[in-house]
């Protein structure tokens, strides 16, 4: 429903003419104060609710896991229990993300639990069975994402993408509040818990929105209760954490060889050493000190310092430009988040290919369908595998090809696997009379290359930008960042210009992050909004300024239609709390629902909502049902939205009553 309305930027006083919405009969809207962006003091002093306890989930890509702190002892971090399972060389203080369903599509297990399961069925009933992994990247790469997504399982079955999260959210829920009833000694209720999930900050409103709504599936919070899940930005939670960060628990890249001439003291590298024993002690600790203090590093950090935090993930590289505002230490976003799909996924897309390559596209895709079960095991078998690429490896890493690959391969193709790889012409990948592919280090750095390449690209691109000179550290965190591979490649290519820190445990630094942030989310003071955002308005035409087939005339008063009325900017700073109002008035008394079109852009000089590259994007929803009817005929409705934290939100409130109204603001179901 487009509401046409008009705007009184102009001198005007209201009441002088009436709004063409009312006589043309639309449901429109007249806005009649625009004011521009203002601290509102009662904005944030919204009944804060007292939690006991703080518990973060990391949803990752390719693996996930919580973490908690009670609000009473905010200094102490607990790392969830370790998982059943798990796999050679591969660290299970988090669990794969995988979830598999029954054949009735009944919830059946998550992780390694699920994957165990699937992998032992016997593979005429494992088609019947709906296993999913790495489904998170879904919700990145789907255009319009809506409550029907569907997502694919390995057998080619589709189910709602929404009931996928909420089964996984609803088994984290489950199990937190199983081990907190265990320390407590007695059952505790989830309202007691406040509840963080992490998300990607390149992600789109819908996709926030959508984790949100799949939280509510799962009984975390609910609309009633918002204020009970917060939605985390990764790179945001790693910054925070790594705030904290002392010299024992941090790699200094830069330290291990002179670069530049700069040649570090030796106490870092001796700290290095000792690093590595503390970690050995602690590994089978699950509980984190946080020092109240700021770390040592941030020590060296002086008002107004820069920082950059790369989270490269096993799906996204998402990346946040931090300055430093002292003396409480809280943070400032200065260039809006930005990242790509540059994750360790995409390393196994380069290894599929390289088995396309030497067995062939239509026999991996018909293996795929047919044997779900091996396949899976065959990238498990590379991941650990890939963890063990390093840039001064010389020795061969050999890859166990299950045993169904081989016999399935003979059945399709009437030659062996060993014939393919002769045939093949790929040089460095060759075959091992244990039945196993042996590839060259060259081979397996050369499936990280395009990926890293990315990365590095990317970082470059950011180095560029004027607000982002002068950078001290890059911080490099998430799940892909454990690779020496990546370490090496960011340290050489920005190691002369920043110090590249890699915090110890760095797959859990996000994690740790969530909860500090669950605990404060008000840390984060300043951020950059990633989108123009506005609605269309009508405005007096104007000649020479406006398009003449933008003219509407309505009783003889010249109006321009679908300018774009702008909220905020791309890359604009607000700060937390800081809001945008808008006054607007129902076009008739009796009207109980005002609907106005919310529309995006990347670009920032948008005139109209009609340019290319202006997109509608969601509603606002004003809901005057139950307001007093009895007010003045001409009622104004002020709205007050928010743009400074990580989820848009909005307020509204009946001038001539005072009360609040129910609004809604929709990106998901518009």
């Amino acid at each position: 429903m487009s509401g046409t309305w008009n705007h009184t930027r102009d001198a005007v006083s209201t009441s002088a003419y009436s709004s063409p919405a009312k006589s043309l009969g639309d449901p429109g809207i007249t806005p009649l104060s625009p004011s521009h962006i203002v601290k509102d003091p009662d904005a944030n002093e919204a009944e804060e609710q007292s939690f006991l306890v703080v518990v973060a989930i990391d949803f990752g890509t390719t693996s996930s896991g919580y973490a908690y702190s009670f609000t009473k002892e905010p200094e102490c971090i607990h790392v969830m229990r370790r998982w059943e399972g798990g796999d050679p060389g591969v660290s299970n203080q988090k669990t794969p993300t995988t979830i598999l369903l029954t054949p009735e599509r009944k919830f059946h297990s998550f992780g390694y639990a699920a994957r165990d399961f699937y992998h032992d069925l016997d593979p005429n009933e494992s088609k019947h069975w709906l296993y999913f992994e790495k489904f998170k990247m879904k919700l990145h790469t789907t255009g319009n994402l809506t409550m029907e997504t569907d997502l694919t399982a390995a057998n080619g079955k589709k189910v709602k993408a929404l009931e996928i999260f909420a089964y996984a959210l609803q088994f984290f829920k489950e199990q937190a509040l199983k081990e907190l009833s265990d320390q407590a000694g007695s059952d505790f209720e989830n309202s007691e818990v406040r509840w963080v999930i992490t998300v990607p900050a390149i992600w789109k409103q819908p996709a926030k929105q959508f984790m949100r709504q799949a939280a509510y599936k799962a009984e975390m919070a609910s609309p009633d209760n918002p204020e009970q899940l917060i939605i985390a930005l990764e790179p945001e939670a790693a910054s925070i954490y790594c705030r904290k960060l002392r010299l024992h628990q941090m790699i200094d890249l830069s330290s291990r060889a002179p670069v530049n001439g700069y040649n570090p003291s030796d106490t870092v590298g001796a700290g290095f050493t000792q690093a590595k024993e503390h970690i050995r002690r602690n590994r089978q600790s699950r509980t984190f000190l946080v020092e109240n203090v700021i770390g040592e590093i941030w020590s060296e950090l002086e008002e107004g310092d820069r920082y950059i935090v790369v989270d490269s993930g096993g799906g996204t590289v998402d990346l946040t430009v931090h300055q430093i505002r002292l003396p409480e230490g809280h943070l400032k976003e200065l260039y809006k988040a930005t990242g790509g799909p540059h994750g360790s996924l995409g390393v196994d897309y380069e290894f599929e290919k390289l088995l396309c390559k030497i067995f062939g596209e239509d026999f991996i895709e018909q293996f795929k369908i047919k044997r779900p079960a091996a396949w899976v095991d065959l990238m498990i078998a590379f991941e650990s595998r890939k963890r063990a690429a390093a840039p001064d490896r010389t020795n061969p890493l050999n890859i166990t090809l299950p045993f169904s690959f081989i016999d399935y391969y003979k059945k399709f193709r009437g030659h062996s696997v060993e014939h393919a790889l002769r045939k093949s012409n790929v040089d460095f990948v060759k075959w091992s009379s244990q039945g196993m592919l042996r590839m060259s280090p060259d081979a397996m750095n050369a499936l990280f290359k395009p990926t890293i390449d990315q990365i590095v690209q990317h970082l470059s691109n950011v180095f560029e930008k004027p607000e982002v000179t002068s950078v001290k550290f890059l911080f490099l965190v998430g799940g892909f960042a454990e690779s020496p591979l990546l370490q090496q490649a960011v340290q050489a290519a920005f190691g002369s210009k920043c110090r590249v820190i890699i915090p110890q445990d760095v797959g859990l630094t996000i994690l740790k992050g969530a909860v500090l942030f669950g605990l404060d989310p008000a840390v984060i003071k300043v951020r950059r909004s990633p989108l123009t955002y506005g609605v269309g308005v009508l405005n007096r035409f104007v000649e020479g300024k406006h398009p003449p087939e933008k003219l509407l005339v309505k009783d003889g008063t010249r109006w321009c239609t679908d300018v774009f009325d702008k909220f905020i900017s791309a890359d604009q700073s607000v700060a937390l709390g800081e809001t945008v109002t808008r006054s607007y008035t129902p076009a008739k008394p009796s009207q109980l629902v005002i609907v106005i079109n919310i529309y995006s852009s990347e670009q920032d000089n948008v005139s109209f909502i009609s340019e290319s590259g202006v997109k509608k994007c969601g509603t606002l929803r004003l809901d005057l049902t139950g307001t007093d009817i009895s007010v003045p005929n001409r009622r104004e409705i002020k709205t007050l939205m928010q743009f400074g934290d990580t989820e848009i939100k909005a307020m509204a409130i009946d001038v001539a009553t005072s009360k609040s109204v129910k609004v809604g603001i929709d990106f998901l179901n518009y």
